[in-house]
């Protein structure tokens, strides 16, 4: 762990304070010399702390290391509570952050198939359904 260690700093600008939405937005430039990445949950401690709130609070997300490294360029926001960041943060994101469980379903070609094996199931025309089909070819 001695890469946790090196020195990184962050700058943020284009500062939008959200009412609406409970949140303060803003564009999020990391210098990180010496080091190939920083990672999110670094971000969102040193996020929290520089703008006294706290670490469930702070989403980061879209970095984008420059080429030649040093410097990575992202998206904050810092939510008012927990609550108005579960209301509003997409879900995925909040699983990432470990305030969600993640949704588990059968994958997206298992869900195509069985909805096309119920199609040949369901109905009481058959006959005619089966009629459209072939008038099409």
């Amino acid at each position: 762990m001695a890469d946790r260690e090196q020195p990184v700093t962050l700058r943020t600008r284009k500062f939008i304070r959200n009412a609406l939405l409970g949140r303060k937005q803003m564009v999020v430039d990391v210098l990180h010399p010496n080091r190939a990445n920083v990672s999110k949950d670094e971000l969102r401690q040193k996020l929290a702390e520089l703008y006294k709130a706290n670490k469930d609070q702070v989403s980061c997300f879209g970095f984008r290391t420059q080429y030649g490294g040093g410097k990575s360029t992202g998206f904050a926001l810092i939510y008012d509570s927990h609550e108005v960041m579960k209301k509003f943060e997409p879900h995925y994101r909040l699983v990432r952050y470990g305030a969600a469980s993640k949704i588990e379903k059968a994958s997206r070609q298992q869900r195509k198939q069985r909805k096309n094996r119920a199609k040949t199931v369901r109905g009481t025309a058959k006959g005619k359904a089966a009629a459209s089909k072939d008038k099409k070819k």
